[in-house]
């Protein structure tokens, strides 16, 4: 989760700074990655309600996979000079929202394990995490950047901060292919789909 929120406070400056974006057009591209998160986690709905297809570890794994490519390309857009921005963002919430709805599914799945009557304290501390993880992220990603912009140029720092964040990303794949098992994604989002 620190790796999913890395970049939700330097997206936009990145946007302005690095490709020139006015500040209407930086907040749209929030937008289009939250517009992709949706499309993500749709898809990853109908595949499993509607077509029965994948697991947990294979939708998680795939959607932390997916996000560190996309955001190496968005770090590669800046050094380039290329003015891609606007789909690479919008892929990356494609697979950010992979990532997120089976992990959601996988915390379902995890929670229910082990000794009995422990649920919700398993939830809530799998809630409490994420919340850490979404302030340390957001607070890392900045800090980062405002210190490598002291040593190089805004696309340099940016990228190696998104660079980072693509990292950790295919550290958080290894680990959900060694935690989580290959269980179908189906039994645990039964009760959140209509009609089940």
């Amino acid at each position: 989760m620190s790796a999913f929120f890395l970049q939700e406070l330097i997206l936009e400056p990145y946007a302005g700074l690095v490709f020139g974006f006015t500040p209407g057009q930086s907040t749209g591209l929030s937008g289009a990655q939250h517009g992709g998160m949706f499309v993500g986690m749709v898809a990853v709905g109908i595949a499993v309600s509607g077509l029965r297809l994948g697991t947990l570890k294979l939708w998680v794994t795939a959607g932390c996979i997916g996000s560190a490519f996309c955001l190496a390309a968005i770090a590669a857009l800046g050094q380039l000079g290329l003015g891609m921005l606007v789909p690479a963002v919008t892929l990356l919430g494609v697979f950010n929202g992979m990532f997120a709805i089976a992990s959601i599914g996988a915390m379902m799945q995890l929670a229910g394990e082990g000794r009995a009557r422990r649920e919700g304290t398993r939830m809530g501390v799998w809630g409490a995490s994420q919340a850490l993880a979404q302030g340390l992220g957001g607070f890392a990603g900045a800090a980062f950047v405002d210190g490598l912009r002291t040593l190089t140029a805004a696309p340099a720092a940016f990228g190696l901060v998104f660079a980072a964040e693509a990292a950790l990303f295919l550290v958080a794949a290894a680990m959900a292919w060694r935690i989580i098992d290959g269980g179908a994604l189906r039994p645990v989002l039964t009760d959140l789909v209509p009609g089940e």
